[in-house]
């Protein structure tokens, strides 16, 4: 008897059919992770020093005006060999990422002389917490903890983006420091580093810089900002500065 047949005279259901969204749905998810994945390893691998694909500083190029360096917030030895400078907005997710890179960097190059890492602030108009965030960091700065501070606005950085008062989170922050609070509050109450921090801007405007973060070792900017390049850039201009 055939199937069709037996299930017409027992009343028998058809068998169902697979359900056929949900491999692909599955097949789905797994491009999205290994698409993911391989971005961040784009990002992060480090390339040779001696690679072509490391970007190099254009035809003619003037170095950096050291002299801009003193709107920025520097680190490291005054006479390291090399210097990486870069231009960031705390509230910039991509700023966010590129952090790990640049605390690896001090852990790595500049503890060790090698390298002076210079941070500019670049507040961008369409972060309305980015500036607050600056004037923050500067304001733990006066306390001996702007990189403490730097470092946890970064951290937390999805904690206070879209806060209504991000200045009661930073002194929040700057409590769990071990800073005077009520000086911190004061600080940015009053905005005592404004006229800094659109110092810093007017720098970044002056050189055409608009994105962030844009990083810059010595006069060479990266065009994968992560710590595969920069870290590879670093040893390529080291190399170079000792011969």
């Amino acid at each position: 008897m055939g199937e069709k047949k037996r299930r017409e005279q027992t009343g028998a259901p058809a068998p169902r059919k697979a359900n056929s969204r949900k491999p692909l749905a599955i097949g789905v998810t797994v491009l999205v992770l290994a698409a993911i994945v391989l971005g961040v390893v784009f990002l992060t691998a480090a390339p040779k020093p001696t690679s072509d694909e490391l970007p190099v500083a254009a035809p003619n190029a003037e170095a950096f005006p050291a002299q801009l360096d003193q709107y920025g917030v520097s680190v490291g030895a005054d006479n390291a060999q090399v210097v990486v400078r870069e231009f960031a907005d705390y509230q910039c997710p991509a700023c966010g990422a590129f952090s790990e890179a640049s605390k690896r960097l001090k852990q790595e190059y500049v503890e060790a002389g090698k390298v002076r890492f210079v941070y500019f602030d670049l507040p961008l108009r369409q972060h309305q917490n980015a500036f607050p965030a600056a004037q923050a960091a500067r304001c733990a700065g006066d306390q001996g903890a702007y990189w403490e501070m730097h470092e946890r606005l970064y951290d937390s950085q999805t904690e206070w983006s879209g806060s209504n008062d991000p200045v009661a989170t930073f002194a929040r922050y700057g409590n769990d420091l071990g800073l005077d609070e009520r000086r911190l509050r004061r600080c940015m109450t009053t905005e005592l580093h404004r006229e800094a921090v659109e110092a810093s801007r007017r720098v970044a405007m002056q050189l055409q810089v608009t994105s962030t973060p844009t990083v810059l070792v010595d006069n060479i900017r990266l065009t994968r900002p992560g710590w595969g390049q920069l870290s590879a850039l670093v040893e390529r201009e080291l190399s170079s500065a000792s011969k």
